[in-house]
């Protein structure tokens, strides 16, 4: 495996914005041409994570799933985060994965926040998504997908036996400064338990319904130890991921090999 630089992109996400919300992540973003391979947006980041949100929610031809076409090919990099989209009657809290050839990818976050309602406003997604990057395969999830090992569990037996399904799981997320602890350890618990790196971004500030996020946005090894960390502030790193460190300790460490057989039910 070659190496693959990824970026996390911790912002202040605008509050029912989506043109504000292009602009603002349009500037952060702009200076990544041609020192990253994939840019992390957070979940909903063209309104913040709301249920009102749903009434302005766009379509796949939209200007959001355009304007990320766009950075992928300016930066020559994928581009992924989360927002509401329409489908028919349904709406989806969608993950888009874009590239710079213009194909668009998309997950559709299958397990929805209950405690805030989610469940009642938007559709639950279906089967988890895996995408084939410059030499990684990726699983791209949603917040509250990180709190269900199940689901995110890297299989070694279905989509390539003997081989692990994933080599990078990202989750993108509005997750809450009050349950901070939770999200940091349940992020290196599923880099931990899948032999694979975790890209977790989060966003930072104060949202419309006066939750506050502290961001804590990281990238984790298939250790649980932590490749790069975010503080609370807005900010862009890029961090260089090891294919050949990951593909070692996977020979030396072949834990994957030992894992129950199963399959997920209800999708």
């Amino acid at each position: 495996m070659n190496d693959l630089r990824v970026s996390l992109v911790q912002g202040e996400t605008r509050w029912h914005d989506p043109a504000g919300n292009r602009e603002y992540y349009g500037q952060l973003v702009s200076a990544l041409r041609g020192i990253t391979d994939l840019v992390l947006l957070p979940e909903t980041f063209t309104s913040g994570f709301s249920n009102e949100a749903i009434a302005s929610a766009e379509t796949m031809d939209g200007p959001t799933v355009a304007w990320l076409r766009d950075q992928a090919r300016d930066l020559d990099a994928a581009v992924t985060g989360s927002v509401q989209l329409r489908v028919g009657d349904s709406v989806y809290n969608r993950m888009l994965f874009a590239t710079p050839d213009g194909d668009v990818r998309h997950y559709d976050k299958r397990h929805l926040f209950r405690y805030a309602r989610e469940h009642e406003r938007y559709a639950p997604g279906g089967p988890r998504l895996t995408v084939d990057w410059r030499g990684w395969r990726i699983c791209p999830l949603v917040c509250y997908d990180l709190r269900f090992p199940v689901f995110s569990r890297n299989r070694f037996d279905v989509e390539r036996p003997g081989q692990p399904d994933y080599d990078l799981a990202l989750y993108v997320a509005n997750w809450p400064a009050v349950r901070a602890h939770a999200w940091k350890t349940l992020l290196r618990a599923r880099a931990i338990e899948n032999l694979c790196y975790v890209a977790g971004l989060n966003r930072v500030g104060t949202d419309g319904n006066g939750h506050a996020y502290s961001g804590d946005s990281a990238i984790i090894d298939f250790l649980g130890e932590a490749v790069s960390e975010c503080g609370d502030m807005e900010v862009v790193t890029t961090t260089t991921l090891s294919g050949a460190r990951l593909q070692a300790h996977r020979e030396h460490f072949p834990a994957m090999l030992d894992a129950d057989r199963f399959q997920v039910s209800g999708l």
